[in-house]
């Protein structure tokens, strides 16, 4: 393994510059951090460029001889990495993701916080949705806190990123899906009618909810009823509760 010492080494410089969707996008990768996520990286099948370790870290599974891996100093791998306590160990991905398929999917219109972003993404892998759409105002999805969030499911799910979710939901429409999107304003979701076993639940902007737009583009818009006196709710727990539910129902 080559050892790293120095934070200006070529290498080094382009690893700390996945921590910015700039970066990223200039050497189409990004970095996850920490054993577990690491570990789904090595389980997933992904392509992964390089594993970093720092100088005393001692991993505690195989790691594979066809990926080249660098010692890094204590330093070196701290100015890499974007958590203030770094486990030891990262890995350099290609940035890709699995195509987005299946019958069950969820949209985010606008969902910008990173932690809603990944919890979002996290849930609905638990809860047995196929993929995920992200319209361009969403959280970068490769961005540490977003990966983090995502507990490795990133590695599992299948995403999409059109120009346009609108028209992306018009296509989807016209192949059947039920198009539901969730807002203030809408019928009862417990009560809903006539949603086909294959839909894409819209979750939308954190403070303006589903655009306009899309809202056109829905065959159902559906609110989860509000008993106390709290007026919404946190978008990750909404869409939580409606992902189980319709999941439930199939």
């Amino acid at each position: 393994m080559e050892i790293i010492t120095s934070q200006k080494n070529p290498k080094v410089v382009s690893w700390r510059s996945l921590r910015d969707r700039k970066g990223r996008r200039a050497l189409d990768a990004f970095l996850v951090e920490g054993v577990r996520m690491v570990h789904e990286a090595l389980s997933s099948g992904f392509s992964i460029q390089s594993l970093l370790l720092r100088e005393d870290f001692q991993p505690s599974f195989p790691l594979p001889e066809s990926v080249p891996a660098f010692v890094l100093s204590e330093q070196v791998f701290a100015s890499v990495c974007d958590t203030k306590t770094p486990q030891g160990i990262a890995a350099v991905l290609d940035r890709r993701v699995l195509p987005l398929h299946g019958s069950k999917l969820i949209a985010l219109d606008g969902v910008q916080d990173p932690g809603n972003v990944g919890t979002i993404i996290r849930t609905a892998d638990a809860a047995g949705l196929d993929g995920v759409l992200l319209s361009p105002e969403c959280a970068d999805l490769f961005s540490p806190k977003v990966l983090r969030s995502t507990m490795g499911s990133i590695f599992r799910m299948s995403f999409s990123f059109p120009a346009s979710l609108p028209s992306a939901l018009y296509d989807l429409r016209s192949k059947g899906y039920s198009v539901l999107s969730s807002q203030l304003d809408g019928d009862p979701f417990f009560s809903r009618k006539d949603v086909s076993s294959s839909f894409v639940l819209i979750i939308g902007n954190e403070g303006n909810g589903v655009s306009d737009a899309v809202k056109k583009e829905s065959t159902h818009h559906l609110c989860l009823p509000m008993r106390g006196g709290a007026e919404s709710l946190n978008a990750a727990i909404a869409a939580g509760i409606m992902m189980y539910d319709l999941i439930r129902s199939y």
